[in-house]
């Protein structure tokens, strides 16, 4: 299996696990979240979730050698990125979190991170943009300065920074990220779970707006890249391991 799930009393722990594939989402992997975040939401004796990947790597991203679709009914991209969601969800990050694995950091509640993790959005550095939601949560979880950074140059953004800046919430050891993300997990656990419900539906009610715009502009920008040169471009040199040849187009 893909993806594992882990009960610790009312926490479940979701677990990407290919690593042989650095974590990178396919179809199995999509199935595995959204049938795992389902099960978060929908039981009520689950209180809070986490979700992590391997020791040595978070997610890389989508798999591009994967043609299918990565949607979900309920969770969108990857099982998760437009998910309507009520129970709190933690990311637990070792490693790297890039294009797709950061977008679902972005997507959960607060990120705990090793000192092994760094987060990056390569997608321009292969003719793509970043499709599932990292276009406008990026600049809400950190200066829009560092998000426009990420998102045009390929650059990555380690967890010290990331903490410094906002967008994770704790900096542990090299393989603690799930233990403290887990003490978090409990600390929401010590609250009424019908306040904790209600007050993340009122946080999401604030940015719903936004938040549909956000998807309207991305799904533009999808549209754009798909009809260009670069992209196939793009796609073709990360197969080949050469760099790009730009036209622009």
């Amino acid at each position: 299996m893909d993806v594992v799930e882990e009960q610790h009393g009312r926490i479940l722990v979701v677990r990407i696990e290919r690593e042989a594939k650095r974590n990178a989402i396919d179809r199995s992997v999509t199935e595995g979240i959204d049938a795992a975040l389902n099960r978060l939401e929908d039981d009520p004796e689950l209180w809070a979730g986490v979700l992590t990947g391997t020791p040595r790597v978070f997610s890389a991203g989508t798999d591009l050698g994967v043609s299918v679709s990565l949607r979900t009914e309920r969770g969108g991209e990857y099982g998760i990125t437009r998910r309507e969601r009520h129970t709190p969800l933690i990311a637990a990050v070792e490693g790297p979190a890039l294009g797709g694995g950061f977008e679902m950091a972005l997507a959960c509640d607060a990120i705990i991170a090793s000192r092994t993790a760094f987060f990056g959005l390569p997608e321009t550095r292969r003719g793509l943009v970043a499709s599932s939601g990292a276009l406008f949560r990026a600049a809400r979880a950190l200066p829009p300065n560092v998000a426009r950074e990420l998102l045009v140059s390929g650059r990555t953004l380690d967890s010290e920074r990331a903490c410094r800046l906002g967008l994770v919430n704790e900096v542990t050891d090299a393989g603690c990220a799930l233990d403290r993300a887990l003490a978090l997990a409990e600390d929401i656990c010590l609250s009424s779970p019908v306040a904790v419900r209600e007050t993340l539906r009122a946080l999401r009610a604030l940015t719903a707006a936004e938040d549909a715009l956000g998807w309207r502009s991305t799904e533009h920008a999808v549209d754009a890249f798909r009809a260009s040169e670069d992209m196939a471009e793009g796609i073709s040199a990360f197969f080949e391991g050469r760099t790009p040849r730009w036209c622009g187009r």
